[in-house]
């Protein structure tokens, strides 16, 4: 399949470049000029305390939520944008839907369809949004289920599913468009404790496949085990970043000391 975004590929370029991103709600001020660079095959983590932004910046990159100064594109496209002569212009609804084909998002709330079975919550965006054949889709969808270890539970609906295994479809979902880059927003922080494990390992499984990944997690042990790179967010800027054995286990900031101190 052709990727959506093929520059950054070709040309070694990073997959996603942010630049002075700021975003505003209201009197507050969330992010107050990030810049990161995310490479192609890279795993990112971000962590953070809440209100630090992590979550705002990711919705920030498939354009979920609107910039208010700055950019960011992934390979050569502006996402939500586009230049004219010197002039950015918002691009349509329908433009930006067509950009986001090769962004794939994980949410804290699972977010499936109840009234789809497993098989056709999976199947329903590379069919309904992608114009894929059933049959293509399909075959997609239970490749995909054994993937996430849960090709048994192609006609049972959500919410004869524990969370951990919900959660699993819905990374089964987000990877069944074949996206370049794929975005987890605390996928964990709704599970019950002994259910983590289980989406944490899926994650590990697509970290080692070469996936770019972009994870915005309090799971200290997944960034250990799976991370290339650590970023620190708190007050709406980047405070450190770093590989994780610099970051975690020798942070120089006070603020990230303050933060995982938390976690010992």
């Amino acid at each position: 399949m052709t990727t959506p975004f093929p520059q950054a590929a070709e040309t070694g370029k990073p997959l996603v470049r942010a630049r002075n991103v700021h975003k505003r709600f209201g009197a507050n001020e969330v992010l107050k000029g990030i810049d990161m660079d995310v490479q192609a095959g890279e795993v990112v983590v971000i962590l953070g305390p809440s209100g630090s932004g992590k979550s705002t910046f990711l919705r920030c990159i498939n354009h979920l939520e609107t910039m208010d100064q700055g950019s960011i594109t992934v390979g050569d496209q502006q996402i939500g944008y586009e230049l004219r002569g010197e002039q950015l212009h918002r691009l349509s609804p329908r433009a930006i839907a067509h950009q986001r084909r090769g962004i794939g998002m994980v949410f804290q709330q699972f977010n499936l369809y109840p009234h789809m079975t497993v098989l056709e919550n999976i199947m329903e965006a590379p069919v309904g949004v992608h114009g894929r054949s059933k049959t293509e889709s399909r075959a997609r969808a239970l490749e995909l289920l054994e993937k996430v270890g849960l090709s048994e539970k192609t006609q049972a609906y959500p919410r004869q599913l524990s969370g951990g295994q919900q959660q699993r479809v819905a990374i089964a979902r987000a990877l069944a468009i074949q996206p370049t880059l794929i975005l987890f927003d605390e996928p964990t922080s709704a599970l019950d404790p002994e259910l983590v494990g289980e989406v944490l390992a899926t994650m590990r499984d697509l970290a080692d496949q070469g996936l770019t990944m972009i994870v915005v997690t309090h799971e200290i042990g997944f960034a250990k085990e799976a991370a290339d790179r650590v970023v620190f967010m708190d007050g709406g800027i980047v405070v450190e970043e770093g590989k994780p054995a610099e970051v975690l286990c020798n942070p120089q900031h006070p603020r990230t000391r303050a933060f995982l101190s938390r976690f010992i």
